[in-house]
């Protein structure tokens, strides 16, 4: 695996060269919102129900490193429950990389759940080393919340009857969490870009043609307008696009 520039004679990027490239803007004030896909070439986000059966050994490298760099892992908790979310792993490398850059050790995911659907023996709550946080609503059931509570999860009221995403990331941002990388799925992609809340997104395009009815990797409400963004960085390895696209300033 050797992630190059769109350049023929560009030798492959270091691990330090492709942090820079994805590093998060230095001394943030707000929450900035990176989010990560990867679809096929005609659109699907999923393969067979799943996004893994679209990924690459590249892929994985730079989703890592997504999490390596961010304060919290954003997630949908549809998304979290099919994909079999777990607590981010501590390795050497993450350890390494987010020690050197003044990183807590690991950071937690904090999922969206306007029902409380995740439970207490759910692996993403069960199977961690740092508690998970849940954003939640008034509505979800008391004791949905009492028992992540009681298992250890920070839960967060962010709404009424559904998660404010505004209110969330302010939640977010008054705990320091302003690195936030979210993983999908595609109804939260969909609502945050309908509520301008996107500042970068990085998507892997496999070189695959997939067909049929999968979905496409931002779902629901439209944007009242299309969010301009520029593109900011293209790698390649083996037939994989890793594209990233930046906010444009206002």
């Amino acid at each position: 695996m050797h992630l190059l520039p769109l350049n023929a004679d560009a030798p492959p990027l270091s691990d330090r060269e492709l942090e820079e490239i994805y590093a998060y803007p230095p001394e943030l004030d707000r929450p900035w919102v990176q989010v990560n896909f990867v679809s096929s070439a005609d659109g699907a986000a999923t393969a067979s129900g799943r996004s893994a059966g679209l990924s690459s050994p590249a892929d994985k490298k730079i989703f890592a490193l997504g999490r390596d760099l961010a304060d919290v892992v954003l997630v949908g908790a549809g998304t979290a429950v099919v994909e079999g979310y777990r607590g981010v792993k501590r390795t050497e490398v993450r350890a390494e990389r987010r020690a050197r850059l003044g990183l807590s050790e690991l950071p937690p995911i904090a999922v969206v759940t306007g029902r409380c659907s995740i439970g207490p023996l759910t692996p993403l709550v069960a199977d961690t080393l740092v508690p998970p946080i849940v954003l939640t609503t008034k509505a979800a059931p008391a004791r949905s919340r009492d028992d992540l509570t009681e298992a250890g999860a920070e839960v967060i009221v962010a709404g009424e009857e559904k998660v404010d995403l505004h209110r969330a990331l302010a939640e977010l941002g008054e705990r320091g969490l302003h690195r936030v990388c979210c993983e999908g799925g595609p109804h939260l992609f969909g609502e945050l870009m309908a509520q301008n809340l996107v500042d970068q997104l990085c998507l892997t395009l496999a070189p695959l043609l997939m067909g049929g009815d999968a979905p496409r990797i931002a779902e629901g409400v439209f944007p009242p307008e299309p969010l301009r963004m520029d593109l900011a960085s293209v790698l390649t390895d083996e037939g994989f696009l890793m594209l990233r696209y930046r906010r444009q300033p206002s």
